[in-house]
């Protein structure tokens, strides 16, 4: 497991893809996970995440060393105060930046969420987005002759249960790679000529105050050999990532 920022407080990671943050009996089948590779890591010391990165999602994900830490860490995720930066690829062409100020309803999971409340209100959920490049692609999807898709960086300003993917497919610029709010035509497309088998969502950046030293620290995350490729075959240059 790639570290990314450790000190006696608080340890960051770089998630892999397709690995789950802690054990879940939603996917018992599964037997690595980032919590026991990291502590196994680190020699048995306990970790605490401070927030989540769903599996299929890498990039910077951030644990406390303590659950005092923790407790003092999470009402900063809450209250906004911590910074995310993400950076997708999507189909479409987005043409300029905006806010997508567009509330959704919570997404329970029909066996751990079943005694939940089924009818709550839509919760309030911004993100902030920019194009950062564009491509055409000659590979035909559906009716076009061409393909098009857009190198996106987005900034949640709210955490909502699969925010990033359920706002872009709002916008019908969905996340290639996206199984559940995605297009699966443009998903076999990837896997089929980029050899992408992943959702193209990366946790590149988070800032934060630290809580004992009151200094900004700003940890980023590169991206796997899947982004590469991808970059590469659109001639995105991997500096991008770091806008």
């Amino acid at each position: 497991m790639e570290i990314l920022y450790q000190d006696d407080w608080l340890v960051a990671v770089n998630k892999p893809a397709g690995m789950l943050v802690h054990r879940s009996w939603l996917d018992r089948h599964e037997t690595r996970f980032v919590m026991q590779t990291l502590r196994d890591q680190l020699g048995g010391q306990h970790v605490f995440p401070l927030h989540r990165l769903d599996k299929p999602t890498s990039g910077v994900l951030l644990f406390a060393l303590s659950s005092e830490m923790a407790a003092e860490m999470m009402p900063k995720f809450a209250g906004r105060e911590v910074k995310k930066t993400y950076h997708a690829v999507v189909r479409g062409w987005v043409k300029e930046a905006a806010v997508l100020d567009y509330p959704l309803k919570e997404e329970l999971d029909k066996m751990s969420d079943k005694r939940a409340l089924q009818d709550k209100a839509p919760q309030e959920a911004v993100t902030a987005y920019r194009p950062l490049a564009r491509v055409e692609t000659p590979i035909p999807v559906g009716r076009y002759a061409t393909s098009r898709y857009t190198l996106v960086e987005m900034k949640p300003e709210t955490g909502r249960k699969h925010q990033l993917r359920r706002h872009m497919h709002h916008l019908s610029h969905h996340i290639i790679g996206d199984v559940n709010h995605g297009d699966g035509r443009h998903n076999r497309m990837f896997r089929e000529h980029y050899d992408c088998h992943r959702l193209m969502l990366h946790a590149s950046a988070l800032e934060l105050i630290h809580p004992r030293t009151g200094l900004p620290i700003v940890i980023r995350a590169a991206v796997d050999q899947s982004w590469q490729t991808v970059m590469q075959a659109f001639e995105w240059p991997l500096s991008y990532l770091e806008a």
